[in-house]
């Protein structure tokens, strides 16, 4: 008899995307989040379900045949990459069957063109997001990430072989200062204390960086001193540091968002380029977070749309208007919506940046903003959030009725639903193809294309 917290032993047969794993105990089938195939790990027993019990992961006993790499050094403590100890080949193999597995368990039926992996696979993120915390109740100040599967507790990641290295660098550099302060960093179960979160971005082709620290209003932040310190030691960066800001968030969420934000040094924004064109990237602002691999997720895109010469465009859920740029200087007219009204106007920046007169933005929900478009589209490229283009939405999406939708997904559970829809409504699947934009982690980009079908 399995009972609740009963601590049990067994092989890890089968991973879904993105992590949610399967194996079996004394005939019951058992479901937990993690873990490799062939892994034997040791668990603890969760809820029993009618067809399943669910279970954590709290050890692994014996690696998995596919685990020949040494990885990371923070990897089994910290929750932000599952892959480390896998070869790239095999991490690739490893998402193109999770993937297809989806597709096939939906029937729908597609020409699927591969997996491209990623240009890098070490320092390729242009952007980290580090919490202030502690690695154990009342231990010492850490700046890093959160241990896997626990929300307190923070990992310093030192050694993160994600980044760049001049993450890193700077990382430490503000770690080691406020721990000479003596700051406290925020506690989440009191609401009380100073330090939440540093943001760092880095652009590519540029090299500039953007320094970004939140904190609570419960305490004053030297602001000449915290510059002067991060600047006298800026010579060991590659990079160059064009911007330092501080945020202000008494939001009670654990989110980065800002009441108030203050630039510091410099500007509010880097600049990157991209397919030839130049993007301003502001601290919130979505952006890739591979660059070298974003570049070739729009190039196929740019591929899929094919001959778009004297046709419309729309790019739905836009961001700062980087597919619609890209897609504007070969199209008659490209038109994105977007939500974020600081993307929305970095969009705008952007294109007058770029110099194209043939792109428009607007701001507002997808759902709403449908209505207002008079323009008939040639092509809807449509690249949502993880949740998937909202139900209502997606009707109103499809009642435009162009010749082709492109659909880029960063998540394939919600895609496929979402592509369930299209071909309900007359729409057939030309070609999919998987792009890694995130190496070392259980996620991957999914790229679509429709056409419409014979009525």
């Amino acid at each position: 008899m399995v009972r609740k917290n009963d601590l049990i032993e067994f092989n890890i047969d089968k991973v879904a995307f993105p992590d949610k794993g399967e194996g079996e105990y004394e005939g019951h089938k058992i479901k937990f989040k993690g873990g490799i195939e062939g892994q034997k790990v040791e668990a603890k027993v969760g809820r029993k379900r009618k067809d399943y019990i669910e279970a954590k992961i709290i050890n692994v006993l014996e690696k998995s045949p596919l685990e020949t790499e040494t990885g990371c050094p923070h990897f089994r403590a910290c929750g932000g990459c599952a892959h480390q100890t896998l070869a790239y080949e095999d991490e690739l193999k490893l998402k193109e069957k999770q993937v297809l597995d989806l597709f096939a368990k939906d029937g729908l039926d597609i020409n699927y063109l591969g997996i491209e992996r990623s240009p890098i696979v070490q320092g390729y993120r242009n952007k980290m997001e580090y919490t202030f915390g502690d690695e154990e109740k009342e231990g010492p100040l850490a700046l890093g990430l959160h241990s896997k599967g626990k929300f307190y507790e923070i990992v310093n990641v030192r050694h993160c072989n994600i980044v760049d290295a001049d993450f890193t660098n700077i990382l430490t550099i503000i770690l080691k200062y406020f721990q000479q302060l003596n700051m406290p960093h925020y506690k989440k179960k009191t609401h009380e204390g100073f330090l939440r979160h540093l943001v760092i971005r880095k652009a590519l082709s540029t090299g500039e960086i953007l320094i970004n620290i939140i904190t609570s209003s419960q305490r004053q932040l030297d602001s000449d001193d915290f510059v002067s310190n991060i600047m006298k030691k800026s010579g060991m960066f590659k990079g160059k540091i064009v911007g330092i800001l501080h945020t202000i968030n008494d939001s009670l969420s654990d989110v980065v968002k800002a009441d108030r934000l203050e630039i510091l040094y410099g500007r509010d924004y880097i600049v990157e380029e991209i397919l030839g064109l130049k993007f301003n990237i502001s601290p919130f602002s979505f952006f890739q977070t591979n660059t070298l691999g974003a570049e070739r997720l729009y190039s196929i895109v740019r591929e899929f749309a094919g001959d778009v010469d004297d046709k419309i465009i729309f790019d739905l859920y836009s961001g700062i208007g980087a597919i619609a740029q890209i897609m504007a200087p070969m199209a008659k007219k490209v038109i994105g919506i977007e939500i974020v009204e600081e993307a929305v106007s970095k969009a705008r920046e952007n294109a007058e940046l770029n110099n194209l007169n043939n792109v428009e933005f607007m701001c507002g929900d997808v759902l709403k903003m449908v209505d207002e478009l008079e323009d008939k589209p040639d092509l809807i490229i449509i690249d949502p959030p993880r949740e998937g283009i909202q139900p209502k939405a997606i009707r109103k999406i499809i009642d435009f009725n162009p010749e082709k939708f492109i659909y880029v997904s960063c998540n394939p559970v919600t895609l496929v639903r979402d592509l369930k829809v299209f071909v309900e409504r007359g729409y057939k699947i030309d070609k999919v193809q998987c792009m890694d934009q995130f190496p070392r982690t259980v996620h991957v980009e999914c790229i679509v294309l429709m056409s419409r079908g014979e009525k």
